[in-house]
């Protein structure tokens, strides 16, 4: 791009970081589209089916590990976070209730990919406008044409490795959990990013975060399913939030009991980190939530039919699962919670109308209630 026709680039690099922070984003970086040092550990997950059902993650890898051909022409990413865990949510309140619903906090409010990529939208178009501003000022003195700057925005919406570039554009280190930590944020926040062949300044290489989990192990030791098998490194195939949402069938049998009353995501490798006694709270109304979802009832949550749970789940992220996953979800944390007449009866009038998945999840829950798959009488343990 000809060094005539746009501002002084150090100056806009600030102005980014400035509008970002008005349109809701703690913070700003930006890096070059180069990695490779990311490329084998990655490659290694795969290969040992770390990723389960989620075989996208395989078919455009080589589009995550190369901006550039995802978007030709790319030169930088403007990576950027935004906080997303609301006030009074009371996660671990939620938690210690074997007869309330779990919904990880990011789920709680407005869909993120909307909230996100609408706000880089408007970023992308306030640096698009300050360059045209420019090349409007200075007309055309150059006698070549250059490109033209070209902006494509990004928050868990395509093949982008949003945690390699976040670290690299200096947002924070990835722990030993395998998500965004910075030392003043905690790992609360989203992750954006506009893709542009415009060749902003980069980040300081000084700005990157070292690693500073340390000897801590608290990540590890909390998962409840064992997931994080080892130091930065997460098995899919036991992550409670790739079975409550992702994963398209049965949830293995051994694992049921381990997901206690969380029905869509899991937080516990957040809430006991100690980094994250200095997460940001959310500043957006956006992700406050909605319906209450932060202190619904499972029993509550599964009386909704389909209708319910479109009408409930408009606009949110808890539409990725599906309403059959919904209901699967439910029928597993209700046999982990109490054996109540009422629980029983919920789970035993379900079952006529249920799919084959669902009605195998119910018929196990029953059975933990002690209640057989008619709800009728005792049952064996699981």
């Amino acid at each position: 791009m000809d060094a005539n026709r746009i501002p002084d680039m150090s100056r806009l690099a600030d102005q980014i970081g400035d509008w970002a922070h008005a349109l809701g984003f703690d913070a700003v970086g930006i890096t070059d589209t180069h990695l490779d040092d990311y490329r084998e550990r990655f490659q290694r997950w795969l290969a040992a089916g770390h990723h389960g059902a989620m075989q996208w993650l395989e078919r455009h890898a080589d589009l995550r590990l190369d901006p550039t051909l995802l978007e030709p022409g790319t030169c930088r990413v403007i990576s950027v976070r935004m906080p997303y865990l609301a006030e009074g949510t009371e996660p671990l309140t939620v938690l210690a209730d074997p007869s309330r619903a779990y919904i990880s906090r990011y789920a709680l409010g407005r869909d993120y990919h909307r909230v996100v990529r609408q706000r880089l939208a408007r970023l992308a178009r306030l640096i698009d406008g300050a360059l045209r501003d420019c090349e409007a000022e200075t007309g055309s003195e150059s006698r070549s044409t250059p490109p033209q700057p070209r902006f494509r925005a990004f928050t868990d919406s395509a093949p982008v490795l949003e945690k390699a570039l976040g670290e690299k554009a200096g947002l924070g280190w990835i722990g030993k959990h395998t998500l965004l930590l910075d030392a003043q944020a905690g790992s609360w926040f989203f992750l954006g990013e506009i893709y542009t062949n415009v060749p902003l300044p980069l980040t300081p290489a000084s700005a990157r975060q070292n690693n500073a989990c340390g000897s801590c192990r608290a990540c590890m030791t909390v998962c409840p399913t064992g997931a994080i098998i080892a130091p930065h490194q997460l098995d899919a195939r036991r992550c409670i939030a790739y079975l409550t949402i992702e994963h398209p069938g049965s949830i293995p049998v051994p694992l049921r009991p381990l997901i206690g009353n969380r029905i869509f995501g899991c937080d516990d490798c957040q809430l006991y980190c100690p980094w994250n006694r200095f997460a940001q709270r959310a500043t957006l109304p956006d992700f406050a939530p909605r319906h209450e979802l932060d202190r619904a009832s499972l029993l509550e949550l599964f009386a909704w039919n389909e209708a319910d749970y479109l009408r409930f789940t408009e606009g949110s992220a808890l539409r990725r699962a599906g309403f059959e996953r919904w209901q699967r979800n439910l029928a597993v944390a209700l046999g982990n919670g109490p054996s109540t007449p009422e629980a029983i009866a919920a789970l035993t009038a379900r079952r006529a109308g249920a799919t084959a998945m669902v009605r195998e999840h119910i018929d196990w829950a029953l059975a933990r209630l002690g209640a057989g798959e008619s709800g009728a009488g005792p049952a064996p343990g699981c």
